[in-house]
């Protein structure tokens, strides 16, 4: 199956903020299938999913914070049953010691069980502080390790600037990779660009994604050299659909 494009709402937070049906009506409009949301602007789960229905938007995922979890952990599973989320990932964490990351993957697994059953998967997206911050270890390889609910959202630009063989390392914990956050690397000054404008082998990650089944390819772009975020990511989800066609076409 090929996989299909979402779009992770950050990149085009500002339209979001501002008109946030106006923006996923963009977002469908340059071709995506699909949204990641970080973040719902006030709106109503009903809203959101009135939103959705009406513009033909699936929902690949949605980044909630580990707090809310906790805070309210059937109230944010209400509301992201209710808007057709079935995936949780949680966006960012970062500790200064190997113990209270070990606490900390402890607690996510806990949440991520009772998540389970509810019928939802559970993912953590990493960043480069996961493989830098405490040195010599990889506390994604900790966590694919100590726990079993918990799948990894990858995020292929951050493994790059954390310096890690890419390629070595997705083939080392394929079987817990259910998503890609696909995000290409202008060099200098090192930061994120349209797919296909950068250094990053961005074909090459397609072909893994199809090698490994994963259902959902989303574009993050977080700077913006050349176009407006809106325009940025319409370019992303072009160049992606090309690059998906022709790896599944061989």
């Amino acid at each position: 199956m090929k996989p299909q494009i979402a779009l992770q709402l950050w990149s085009i937070q500002d339209a979001c903020k501002a008109d946030f049906y106006g923006a996923l009506k963009k977002v469908k409009e340059s071709g995506y299938d699909g949204v990641e949301f970080a973040g719902y602007h006030g709106k109503s789960a009903a809203e959101v999913k009135s939103y959705l229905d009406e513009l033909g938007l699936q929902v690949a995922a949605s980044h909630l914070s580990f707090e809310a979890l906790q805070r309210d952990f059937e109230g944010t599973l209400a509301f992201e049953k209710e808007i057709g989320n079935s995936r949780i990932v949680i966006p960012y964490a970062s500790f200064q010691t190997l113990e209270a990351w070990h606490a900390f993957i402890e607690e996510m697994e806990e949440v991520a069980k009772k998540a389970a059953e509810e019928g939802f998967e559970f993912y953590y997206h990493n960043h480069a502080n996961e493989l830098t911050e405490i040195p010599g270890v990889d506390i994604l390889d900790e966590m694919v390790q100590r726990t079993k609910q918990i799948d990894l959202e990858v995020d292929l630009y951050w493994l790059a600037d954390a310096g890690v063989d890419a390629f070595s390392w997705l083939e080392a914990h394929k079987d817990r990779i259910g998503l890609f956050h696909m995000k290409d690397m202008q060099d200098s000054p090192r930061e994120s660009t349209e797919i296909g404008s950068g250094v990053l082998p961005m074909k090459e990650y397609v072909q893994i994604a199809k090698q490994i089944d994963i259902p959902w390819l989303i574009v993050e772009q977080e700077e913006f050299q050349n176009y407006p975020p809106l325009e940025a990511t319409a370019i992303d989800c072009q160049r992606l659909r090309a690059m998906v066609d022709e790896v599944h076409s061989a």
